[in-house]
């Protein structure tokens, strides 16, 4: 889909999205206090996953003149035949009593078994996860569950000069499941092959950096090799494709091996650690034997210009793309034959009546 051409009606549809990142936990509010107190004795909270997540689908209906509340539950309460957009997470489903149609995630579950009787006890209508392995894996508990992954911000995320590129490459390290195994058996020999051959590089572990120091490596970097085991969607790793940085990435595929889960209580395959991927983002390897066996062909690659990373994201997930895929799925579920609601009215010309109220509100958390 060309990023800048889209047909739909911003006008058929306001979107309600709910959204919190932090819980209550002592008393009413005092995730407000907690979220100042870090601030003043850590300095700037990391961008979460979830967050960056639910801040590009906002950027993206942006764009794309497409109007949304956020948090808005007193609207909402007085609407019951609206959908209930909830990015995440999870105790938003029992802090409300929701009684209207809700489109749950993709901040939400990690697997259907940590509630399996979602959509009996609240009126889900579909649940949206970021990939389509996620999907592969949710069906059989939940069927009406779709892909949507987020867009990525290639304005932001842009490729830098060539002068700036004075890094080989950048390590993103990613390992966290069995990690006393994979740093000897991979991440040590990635960097002994580099020192070996007297490449230049830089390294970032997930969850140790903020987005600014994301951003200035990769600006400084020819290339990056991601370690992760797998991924729901890979924001990281798309980021550095928007920057028209290829990628040599570990896809080990097998299990998903989430130890809350594997192999006691979940035992799917295959997963991916790059989800979305076609051949100009750059190269997998499945082992550090392929690792040792591909290097070279990846970083020729690189050299002759072989790649092309931004393209596929262009091509593929930008804010515009992926915003107007939620608000479709948004739609399509209120097009849905449905029984009248309370007010006797069919929700399509509920939602038309919606589509004449032009005072709603954005960016207002609660």
């Amino acid at each position: 889909m060309p990023a800048n051409t889209f047909e739909y009606d911003p006008d058929a549809m306001i979107l309600n999205l709910f959204y919190e990142d932090k819980d209550d936990r002592w008393f009413a509010g005092d995730r407000h206090l907690r979220r100042i107190a870090r601030r003043l004795l850590l300095g700037e909270p990391r961008m979460s996953g979830q967050l960056r997540v639910f801040l590009n689908l906002c950027a993206g209906l942006d764009r794309l003149g497409i109007r949304y509340r956020v948090n808005d539950y007193g609207y909402i309460a007085q609407h019951p035949d609206e959908l209930a957009c909830i990015v995440g997470r999870t105790f938003l489903l029992d802090k409300f009593a929701w009684k209207n149609p809700i489109l749950l995630g993709v901040a939400a579950h990690n697997h259907p078994l940590d509630d399996p009787d979602l959509f009996k006890r609240l009126p889900v209508k579909k649940v949206v996860v970021p990939g389509s392995w996620y999907v592969d894996m949710y069906r059989p508990h939940w069927p009406e569950t779709e892909a949507w992954p987020v867009g990525i911000d290639t304005d932001l995320w842009a490729p830098s000069a060539e002068a700036q590129k004075t890094v080989d490459v950048l390590i993103y390290d990613k390992v966290h499941w069995d990690r006393e195994r994979y740093a000897p058996e991979m991440i040590e020999p990635v960097r002994a092959r580099l020192t070996r051959e007297g490449r230049s590089f830089t390294e970032l572990r997930y969850g140790s950096y903020k987005e600014a120091d994301y951003q200035a490596a990769l600006a400084h970097s020819r290339a990056m090799i991601f370690l992760c085991q797998s991924e729901s969607q890979g924001i990281a790793y798309q980021q550095a494709l928007s920057c028209g940085v290829p990628v040599f990435a570990w896809d080990p595929g097998g299990p998903w091996r989430d130890p809350d889960y594997y192999p006691h209580r979940v035992q799917f395959a295959p997963v991916s650690s790059v989800p979305y991927w076609d051949e100009r983002c750059g190269v997998k390897f499945t082992d550090i034997a392929g690792f040792e066996a591909g290097w070279n062909n990846f970083w020729a690659g690189c050299n002759a210009g072989a790649f092309d990373p931004r393209g596929y994201i262009l091509d593929n997930l930008t804010l515009e793309q992926r915003a107007l895929q939620y608000y479709e799925i948004a739609r399509s579920i209120m097009r849905q034959p449905v029984a009248l609601q309370s007010s006797g009215r069919p929700v399509d010309e509920a939602s038309g009546e919606l589509s004449r109220d032009r005072n709603h509100r954005r960016h207002q958390m609660s």
